[in-house]
């Protein structure tokens, strides 16, 4: 469910119609709906806890949405953060997010970022390799401290909606092999910078089936359940998140409900702290992208290109994952649908949306809309062509506020400066 729907014959945000704020702000831009980022929170919440599950840490995926203020929202409701870089504490930590309530994941953690995490007082640091273990023990006796790690463990478990966004596989560059887990556990048990409290999976994004996160998850119980009778402490299992989202034209995927009775089954009398890092279950249908028809381009063979003011550099899933968003007019016109070429003005073929969409009959100045667009949209965003980063507004009720301005052109030019030879 989310909160933007018809009213009057236009659609709105909660109280409030997208033009308005299209009229205000210009398009493109990201509109989030406050009520859907709450009721998507406490669902997967309230479901988790159906389950009689030991105060589980609900880490949302910062670099689903990385928006202060959408993190605040749910730091507001006791969510904590899955972060992957020294950027992501910063902004989990300056939307509210308690920093025993954070956890750092990531492949390619640097010394400074590490001092920063730990400086920080995160949760736990998820180690992915035994290099990064060694780096971890190093920084942190280095500062007088003993580091909180997870073992982050690859189950060789294929999952996710595109090749790009499985990370559970053998080949994937993420964790440890389950090979390697037990032995690099008891080594991090001997070291006097880091203590091991847990160990952690993440097998991909957008999974739309129970049966292989179930898979990993087996795995990764009979992994804690051997570290423990090697004498080994664990106090908690992150299971990481991936749970998918309806984009409108794929079957719907399991539901919070199902999700959680599956985790319950599982680790039913594991007597362990569970931890997840949902992102896209939680911010993908709480958002969307408005953009405003250019013109339409009729070609005599018989091709009609829809030409927006968004791009690619302001929605790239569509480019690079082959995504599809559902694609909707903010004020429907009659008529039988057409078959447009959905494109933006960047100058790549790749540059397009979708091809031969049916959609109502549109015109030059007619505002539409990009669904599912709150994860992975405004995060993966860039300036690519000298286009200014498309800003963000949230919306509470009838209330609506920036809370990304889009940067002037004078603002993209005060970043740069000649160099001294050129002056």
């Amino acid at each position: 469910m989310n909160h933007f729907e018809l009213q009057g014959g236009e659609l709105a945000c909660e109280g409030v119609p997208l033009s308005r704020i299209a009229e205000a702000v210009g398009t493109p831009v990201y509109v989030y709906s406050t009520a859907t980022l709450e009721r998507h929170f406490t669902v997967l919440r309230d479901a988790l806890t159906d389950q009689g599950l030991k105060d589980p840490l609900i880490a949302f995926a910062v670099k689903a949405n990385s928006n202060v203020a959408v993190l605040r929202t749910l730091a507001a409701l006791g969510a904590g953060a899955d972060v992957v870089s020294e950027g992501e504490v910063r902004r989990a930590l300056a939307a509210g997010v308690p920093p025993e309530r954070i956890v750092f994941s990531g492949v390619g953690k640097t010394e400074p970022e590490v001092a920063f995490a730990l400086e920080a007082g995160v949760a736990e640091i998820n180690v992915e390799s035994e290099p990064e273990l060694h780096l971890v023990n190093r920084v942190a006796q280095q500062m007088g401290r003993r580091a909180a790690v997870a073992i982050r463990v690859n189950p060789d478990v294929s999952a996710g909606g595109h090749a790009k966004i499985s990370t559970g596989k053998a080949d994937n560059k993420f964790g440890v092999s389950f090979s390697e887990a037990e032995r690099l556990y008891a080594t991090a048990s001997n070291l006097a910078g880091v203590r091991p409290v847990g160990v952690a999976c993440h097998i991909g994004s957008q999974i739309t089936e129970l049966a292989p996160m179930e898979a990993a998850f087996s795995k990764m119980r009979g992994l804690v359940e051997r570290l423990r009778a090697e004498g080994m402490g664990l106090e908690r299992l992150d299971l990481g998140g991936g749970l998918g989202v309806p984009y409108f034209n794929q079957p719907a995927p399991p539901s919070p409900a199902d999700y959680a009775a599956m985790i319950g089954r599982v680790t039913k009398g594991l007597d362990i702290q569970l931890a997840f890092e949902p992102g896209r279950v939680i911010a993908a249908n709480a958002g969307v992208l408005v953009s405003r028809v250019i013109h339409i381009h009729e070609r005599p063979e018989g091709r009609r290109f829809l030409v927006l003011d968004a791009a690619m550099n302001d929605l790239i899933r569509p480019a690079m994952y082959d995504a599809y968003h559902d694609i909707r007019p903010l004020a429907p016109r009659p008529g039988e649908p057409l078959a447009y070429d959905v494109v933006g003005p960047i100058c790549e073929t790749g540059d397009t949306f979708t091809r031969d969409r049916l959609l109502p009959p549109l015109q030059a100045g007619d505002l539409v809309a990009f669904m599912t667009a709150g994860a992975y949209g405004a995060a993966m965003a860039s300036e690519y062509n000298s286009r200014p980063l498309v800003p963000e507004v949230l919306v509470k009720g009838d209330q609506f506020a920036v809370v990304r301005p889009r940067p002037s052109y004078d603002d993209m030019l005060e970043r740069e400066r000649a160099a001294p030879w050129q002056a």
